[in-house]
């Protein structure tokens, strides 16, 4: 396989339409047809042969882009979280004022904190060439994963506001699915990290 430029005026070339999606709404997304479309070499990139060997060696490199904008959205979340609840009244009180609330909103704190960490030193890694596979696969499923989750928890400190398009939250959760599957879904990291665990020798 060899990977190909394709310049949109180039004849042959047509851009379908546009993908409703869920999610992701600023980011366009369209079917694209390439019907007897012909390129010049120059067109190509790397050597003949090697298109699938260079999309295979920036695996890592888009899942960690995965799992940064994961804990960005995580941590953008919970900022926004802290903030309403802080001003939010209910039984005569702030929902900030309530026990549960402090605890759920500690421990999504906490988790995010770990996975910044996480995603720190995937950078670092990456940085230096280091960033295998296999912990790009782990950085991107723990991300993936509470991403979803501080979403759903988060929302629902919003009540019925939470469930309107005019608040940021509610964006931001139907944008966090995507993050389960875009780079590869999470079962595809589990077996990316299943298969190491299990191809080395014990003892």
């Amino acid at each position: 396989m060899s990977l190909i430029v394709i310049e949109t005026a180039q004849t042959g070339f047509k851009r379908g339409r546009l993908l409703e999606k869920i999610g992701l709404q600023a980011q366009d997304t369209a079917e694209l047809f390439f019907e007897d479309v012909r390129a010049p070499i120059q067109n190509r990139l790397g050597e003949e042969g090697a298109g699938f060997g260079i999309l295979m060696g920036k695996l890592a490199q888009e899942r960690l882009v995965q799992a940064i904008r994961s804990v960005s959205a995580v941590e953008a979340i919970i900022e926004w979280t802290v903030a309403y609840t802080r001003e939010r009244k209910a039984f005569g009180q702030t929902l900030g004022d309530f026990q549960n609330t402090q605890f759920k909103l500690a421990e999504l704190s906490a988790e995010a904190g770990a996975l910044r960490c996480f995603v720190d030193r995937s950078i670092e890694a990456h940085i230096d060439g280091s960033l295998t596979g296999v912990d790009a696969a782990k950085v991107k499923l723990v991300a993936a994963n509470l991403h979803c989750r501080v979403a759903d928890e988060c929302l629902q400190f919003f009540g019925g506001y939470g469930y309107v398009f005019e608040f940021p939250i509610a964006r931001a959760y139907v944008d966090a699915r995507v993050a389960k599957i875009a780079g590869g879904a999470v079962e595809v990291m589990k077996q990316i990290i299943g298969r190491d665990l299990f191809s080395k020798t014990c003892g």
